[in-house]
């Protein structure tokens, strides 16, 4: 075999499927993780620095306390899905190579196919996971858009016509604690006026696009694995009991 054919076979075994879908994973989880703990950081500055949100003294679940959490949440959905997505690049190097030998001699066995259903159901609920992730990233994006869309329209606002943003709509805060604030405070201009609001509305955006990514990555693992599913168990019995002239 020469070294043109040796290549072409070396291509040809490559799950280019499998490999986009790794790609677009990696970077929509990098994304979703990088800029959402940057915004959250943000975040924090913000309700400190304007709202004068303050963190509570004692153990309290607080909104500082749950961005912590979610702070570590993101850390562990980084390292579970680098380690996903060389499984799933794996298991489409292994069923690459089933598929590419399915007219040939007949190489998919059975624990093979439960590897792959078992990896379908997986990838269908991490994809339903990250369709929760993106619905719920979308709500900081909503809210700093709101925020964002105010103080773009502060010059053109009326000054009789006063424009409030209460914490409390968005549970940041308790109902007893009154955290809002208005387009003629000093706190709202300066908020406008600072880096910390547009950077933290952008990070939270790219974010969502970040999730929406690894959404678009899951349907792609899962058709994937699913077309070797459906042709190792009906069309690859099929046609290895037919014998061709």
């Amino acid at each position: 075999m020469g070294c043109s054919e040796c290549c072409l076979k070396c291509l040809s075994g490559i799950p280019y499927a499998s490999l986009i879908a790794t790609i677009l994973l990696y970077a929509g989880v990098a994304l979703f993780c990088g800029c959402g703990h940057e915004a959250l950081s943000g975040t924090v500055t913000i309700l400190q620095t304007y709202f004068d949100v303050v963190r509570s003294p004692v153990d309290a679940l607080d909104v500082f306390t749950m961005i912590d959490i979610l702070k570590y949440v993101i850390y562990g959905v980084a390292a579970a899905f680098f380690v996903y997505g060389i499984l799933l690049m794996v298991e489409g190097f292994f069923t690459t190579g089933a598929i590419r030998d399915l007219y040939g001699d007949f190489k998919i066995t059975t624990c093979g196919r439960c590897v792959s259903a078992w990896f379908i159901m997986l990838t269908y609920i991490f994809m339903l996971a990250w369709l929760g992730v993106t619905a719920f990233t979308s709500l900081p994006v909503f809210m700093y858009f709101n925020i964002w869309n105010i103080c773009q329209n502060i010059s053109r606002v009326d000054s009789s016509l006063e424009s409030c943003f209460d914490l409390r709509q968005f549970g940041i805060v308790s109902i007893g604690e009154e955290k809002k604030l208005c387009t003629g405070s000093e706190n709202f201009i300066k908020m406008c006026e600072s880096n910390e609001l547009d950077l933290t509305f952008h990070l939270f955006v790219c974010a969502l696009a970040g999730a929406g990514a690894a959404v678009i990555a899951m349907v792609s693992f899962s058709t994937a694995l699913f077309l070797f599913y459906f042709l190792s168990c009906f069309i690859a019995p099929f046609m290895h009991c037919i014998n061709f002239p």
